[in-house]
């Protein structure tokens, strides 16, 4: 293969804007620029076009239209849960898990400095918050248990359903943190039995700066901008019809195409894991269980250096991660891998791959060679 290849694998970092998404928000970017909320005729195309938007994201996860608030992505949507919530009643306290992506834990360390109590609970080694641990904690005191559907750094997807069920026995909402998963495994907010679900455009082939919030009918939450009356008058701001028509189009394409793109992308992680050789190999340690979303591969090399070996790969035309994507840039260990206890030697040997429905097993085979490569190299 020529050095002048290029293979995209980070796709739980970002993923490739759809072409489909792309022409359907061109309109709205030149011709159809109208405000959404003006009452003139110029601005019907807008408006009808969130409506529409609304209506199929809803559809796409089993909610209301009125039940989803467009946000500028899955890091704003986190806020607003936890914020909301905690402004709403200031005398509840929260339940999260250390696993949380930032935007959560940040949130939540905001309003624990305001005086919530909050409690930060433990998952297994394999990135698990189980039943046991969250009915451990929960009081009648807790108003908000947030817990992710999936970890956007080792994959593991969480027992949501059946937390939601012990949250709502005591009274508390339940709010999850869905940006990994949506798009990417079935969602189905009324089985699952959450309050609020966070999601964001671009890790579903969106664009990048917009999300969307779920929060279920009845739910009594303080709006996150204060301005004008948009979104039920619980998020001020000029929507951005374009990039919202843009979600609607990826999530719906990719929720139509679910099944199919899951197939494909758990044989390209088999396919993966086998030319790596990992189950025999002591030296390589797979994070996040049995039961994780479809193409994260979190891999931890003893002794390894996981920001020497992106370095290495990104030389060879290769995107991969060292965990997070928020972390990048800093070469401690990420806060997932502590919280499940990995040896400090692996873990800062921690590379994350992972695969969308785009890659193909000739880039998966080119990968797995070159590190298998490096790997030796170090050995």
């Amino acid at each position: 293969m020529s050095m002048k290849m290029f293979i995209y694998a980070d796709n739980a970092a970002t993923t490739k804007l759809d072409i489909g998404a792309f022409e359907a928000m061109k309109p709205y970017l030149l011709s159809e620029y109208g405000n959404a909320s003006q009452p003139y005729s110029f601005s019907r195309k807008s408006r009808e076009a969130l409506k529409e938007s609304r209506k199929i994201i809803a559809e796409c996860i089993n909610a209301l239209p009125e039940e989803i608030y467009f946000t500028s992505g899955g890091t704003e949507s986190d806020n607003w849960a936890v914020k909301g919530m905690f402004f709403s009643d200031r005398n509840k306290g929260i339940i999260t898990s250390e696993i949380e992506h930032h935007a959560v834990l940040h949130s939540v360390k905001a309003v624990e400095k305001m005086g919530c109590d909050v409690v930060y609970l433990k998952p297994t080694t394999e990135g698990i918050i189980t039943a046991e641990v969250v009915s451990g904690a929960i009081t009648e005191r807790v108003g908000l248990v947030s817990i992710m559907t999936a970890n956007n750094e080792i994959g593991t997807i969480q027992p949501i359903k059946e937390l939601s069920q012990l949250a709502h026995k005591t009274g508390a909402l339940f709010h999850t943190d869905a940006v990994q998963a949506v798009g990417h495994i079935g969602i189905d907010v009324k089985d699952l039995g959450v309050d609020m679900l966070s999601a964001s455009a671009h890790k579903f082939n969106g664009p990048k700066g917009v999300g969307f919030l779920y929060i279920k009918k009845g739910t009594s939450i303080i709006p996150y901008i204060d301005g004008g009356a948009q979104e039920s008058s619980l998020r001020a701001g000029t929507e951005n019809v374009a990039l919202i028509v843009g979600m609607a189009y990826a999530l719906q394409k990719n929720c139509q195409c679910m099944d199919a793109n899951i197939n494909k992308v758990r044989e390209l992680e088999a396919d993966f894991i086998g030319l790596l050789g990992i189950s025999g190999n002591k030296g390589i340690i797979r994070n996040g269980g049995n039961d994780t979303l479809p193409g994260i591969v979190s891999l931890s090399f003893g002794n390894g250096d996981g920001e020497a070996m992106l370095h290495r790969l990104d030389l060879r035309g290769i995107c991969i991660s060292t965990g997070s994507a928020c972390n990048s840039g800093k070469s401690t260990v990420s806060h997932v891998l502590r919280a499940i206890g990995l040896d400090e030697e692996y873990a800062k040997g921690t590379i994350r791959i992972s695969f969308g429905k785009d890659n193909t097993k000739e880039e998966v085979r080119y990968i797995a060679n070159e590190i298998n490569k490096i790997v030796i190299d170090r050995g």
